[in-house]
């Protein structure tokens, strides 16, 4: 076996979409969008009698002092049930950052911990705590089982299967879901694949997101480079739901005539149109409140890769929450994928148990995406394989430190 440190894209890209162990975030793509946030990538991995048998992307982050650590997202490209190769291609590795100075290198596999239910529960099935003690044997840093969204990529995530017809997959939505669903597009809801002009509109979504759930977000210049890079290669799309202020009011306000001259007798139905009266007026006023003629309600960027779509960066405005642009968009989202033959939406992040709690931040996330019928994804998580151990301390008393000043 020889150790590769620059391998040819095409060739480590080629061996990426032959091997089953594959995620965009370990796409040389991928590699190119990070170097916005300052990190350098290399394509390295092994090779045998002349052929690929594993391959990693490499982030490269520098520190002071000459130091720097290595990020690779979602792990190696690799085998991970072969033990002997995880193991040789770690020692590489670690050979590999000690000669570059570098303090750490960094793994979080997009591999199951083990089948769990919608409350979290385990269940029989897939189980890989070998592999998690596996990986700690050779020395590897557990970063724990957090709840939240503390590690570099989300250690949950929601994962709902599109490989069947559309009528099934709707069936598998939660009842919430269908309910909202099945009352359309009532304010005729603007939804469309945008394009780079439409960035600052999904940008300011996202900040709204972000002040309302506590989010770090990044800067503008990143989703445009994300979006640019992966639609490039038509492995990205925009996708936005916008408002028209005076036209929902027109709706609206025939709705509320229409319950107005309602002359039903029944009184379970004068109650229900109470409440609804109750629920446009208050509709109403919020649109009077707004100033603009057009708002965007909500917008992700998707990203596609093999046989899934990933639901990666997106946020919905804190106003007009009562329109369900949300629900409209993700169903957009997998009608496209399903029509595009596609097998799989991960919705790409939730948080873990904890999510039962309603002062939880990222709650509202959790049990939206929870309404979606896919199935709950626990990860084994991060782990850090440490080669200075005192830089490595410094560096993670700094890091919590700095991450909670941005959260304020």
């Amino acid at each position: 076996m020889k150790f590769i440190k620059n391998i040819n894209q095409k060739e480590y890209n080629d061996f990426l979409l032959d091997n089953s162990y594959t995620h965009f975030m370990q796409t040389s793509e991928f590699g190119e969008i990070r170097k916005t946030k300052k990190y350098i990538p290399h394509l390295v991995g092994l090779r045998e009698n002349g052929k690929l048998i594993c391959s990693a992307l490499l982030l490269e982050k520098k520190l002071p002092f000459n130091l720097r650590y290595y990020h690779i997202p979602r792990g190696f490209i690799a085998d991970y049930s072969d033990y002997k190769l995880i193991k040789i291609f770690t020692n590489y590795l670690i050979k590999y950052c000690k000669k570059n100075n570098a303090i750490f290198f960094k793994i979080n596999p997009a591999i199951k911990r083990f089948n769990i239910d919608l409350d979290g529960k385990k269940i029989n099935g897939e189980d890989n705590t070998r592999l998690i003690n596996f990986l700690k044997k050779m020395g590897y840093k557990h970063k724990g089982f957090n709840l939240g969204f503390d590690d570099e990529e989300p250690r949950f995530t929601f994962r709902i299967n599109i490989d069947k017809p559309m009528d099934d997959v709707y069936k598998s939505f939660h009842a919430t879901t269908r309910k909202v669903l099945n009352k359309g597009n009532q304010y005729n809801l603007k939804i469309y694949k945008g394009n780079i002009s439409d960035i600052n509109d999904f940008y300011e979504t996202m900040i709204e997101t972000s002040k309302r759930e506590g989010i770090i977000q990044a800067s503008i210049d990143y989703y445009k480079k994300f979006y640019e890079v992966f639609n490039k290669n038509n492995m990205s799309d925009l996708y936005i739901v916008k408002v028209n202020i005076n036209d929902t009011k027109k709706i609206l306000l025939d709705n509320i005539k229409k319950l107005k001259n309602n002359d039903d007798e029944n009184p379970v139905k004068i109650k229900e149109n109470e409440d609804r009266m109750i629920k446009l007026n208050k509709l109403l006023n919020e649109l009077n409140e707004i100033k603009e003629k057009e708002i965007t309600l909500a917008s992700i960027i998707t990203v596609k890769y093999k046989d899934t779509v990933w639901t990666v960066h997106g946020g919905n405005n804190s106003k007009l929450m009562s329109l369900n642009a949300n629900y409209l968009l993700y169903y957009e989202i997998i009608k496209d994928a399903n029509n595009e033959g596609f097998k799989i939406v991960d919705l790409f992040g939730t948080c873990g148990i904890s999510n039962k709690d309603p002062s939880n931040p990222i709650y509202g996330i959790h049990s939206f995406k929870k309404r979606l019928g896919g199935e709950y994804i626990e990860f084994i998580g991060e782990f850090d394989f440490v080669t200075k151990k005192f830089m490595y301390f410094i560096y993670g008393t700094y890091t919590k430190l700095r991450n909670r000043v941005k959260r304020k």
